[in-house]
């Protein structure tokens, strides 16, 4: 429209959300029996969620997640372990609004993440927004869909990288890397374990993940820091030496070039939550 200075946005993806919250275990109780008439998209952080959906049994493990539908029944299997933490949401779909054809995805039931960070970011805005009043219709609506794309996009990469030869060499590069990232581990390193040529194991992470070794190392010590700053009390030199950076200074300008923030700023971000214990 000509002379206007303002975008005005008027379609909101078919999604309303009811409440959001962070599960930390105390070690005992057991996850209601009951029906619900929303979904409920749960994300598992730590330990190992074990529930039943009608005749379905799910073991949902770190970096997985499970979707819930509304009008079946679910309960839990087993109880609950002290480790266990995960973010739950529920949500509605208005079935008077219709998800453009475009935009429309497969979302699994359950399955693992390629990216976990990426959600758990969406569950932290969420969340933050939830406790400090800022969250408002428009702007719920659309994090509940990021945070279903997310989910289907990742698990679609996941399975992708398990298609050929390559690709699943690449995949244990990065389990290697997912599970031994706080140590003093290096390209050679992995490619030792894997009985393969850097050269080649690193062409073939490249193509698959579109990014180097040293890049995932990366991503992964920063992913486990960003997720101690906001769920621990570690000071920042302790998060650097807890994710395996060797020197807490390179750690600092490393997390501010990819975080564009400090490690403190960004703890100061997430620092609100709603936490639930039963």
């Amino acid at each position: 429209m000509a002379g206007a200075s303002t975008l005005r946005l008027t379609a909101l993806p078919p999604l309303n959300a009811c409440n959001a919250g962070l599960f930390v275990s105390r070690g005992k109780g057991i996850h209601p029996d009951r029906v619900m008439d929303s979904y409920e998209l749960i994300y598992v952080r730590r330990g190992i969620l074990s529930m039943q959906e009608g005749a379905k049994q799910f073991e949902i493990h770190p970096g997985e997640t499970l979707l819930l539908w509304p009008g079946r029944r679910h309960f839990g299997t087993r109880p609950y372990s002290a480790d266990l933490s995960f973010y739950w949401i529920h949500f509605r779909i208005d079935s008077r609004r219709r998800m453009a054809k475009e935009l429309t995805v497969r979302i699994p039931q359950h399955g693992a993440l390629s990216r976990d960070d990426r959600l758990a970011e969406l569950f932290h805005r969420f969340l933050d927004d939830q406790e400090t009043g800022a969250l408002k219709p428009l702007s719920s609506s659309y994090l509940i869909a990021l945070m279903l794309f997310e989910v289907a996009e990742s698990q679609r990469s996941a399975a992708a990288a398990a298609g050929d030869a390559a690709a699943a060499l690449a995949s244990r590069a990065q389990h290697l890397i997912q599970t031994r990232f706080h140590q003093n581990i290096s390209t050679a390193d992995n490619a030792g374990e894997l009985s393969c040529n850097p050269d080649y194991l690193g062409r073939v992470f490249r193509r698959v993940y579109g990014h180097t070794l040293i890049d995932e190392i990366h991503l992964r010590r920063l992913r486990s820091a960003r997720r101690l700053l906001i769920e621990s009390t570690f000071n920042v030199d302790q998060i650097a030496t807890e994710c395996g950076f060797q020197d807490s200074g390179y750690f600092r300008r490393i997390f501010r070039r990819k975080q564009g923030v400090s490690p403190r700023a960004y703890r100061q971000l997430f620092t609100r939550a709603h936490v639930n214990t039963e």
